[in-house]
């Protein structure tokens, strides 16, 4: 399932998107963001399981086009912190 972490305003949309099926809640994300926007826990999405994924922490959910603005990257060339460590290439950015 894809869960989506952010909002939309007057200016665009900020989302992050974790794929929890391919999330293996390693905890890379959590360490590679300084800005402590990642959480490894159960999911709240599927409360049937008791699997470990990574999720955006709540307080940052609504700041993340100026939490995560720092890493945004200025060409496409280079990949934001998380997106990097996440090996399982679970964690996108909408912006």
């Amino acid at each position: 399932m894809k869960a989506n972490y952010g909002y939309k305003d007057g200016s665009g949309e900020y989302f992050i998107t974790i794929d929890t099926d391919l999330c293996n809640a390693c905890g890379k994300c959590v360490s590679a963001c300084k800005y402590n926007v990642f959480k490894v826990d159960e999911d709240p999405n599927d409360p049937l399981s008791d699997k470990q994924v990574a999720l955006v922490v709540d307080k940052q959910r609504t700041n993340i086009k100026y939490v995560c603005a720092p890493c945004k990257p200025v060409n496409r060339e280079y990949t934001l912190p998380c997106v990097e460590a996440c090996e399982a290439k679970a964690i996108k950015h909408s912006w």
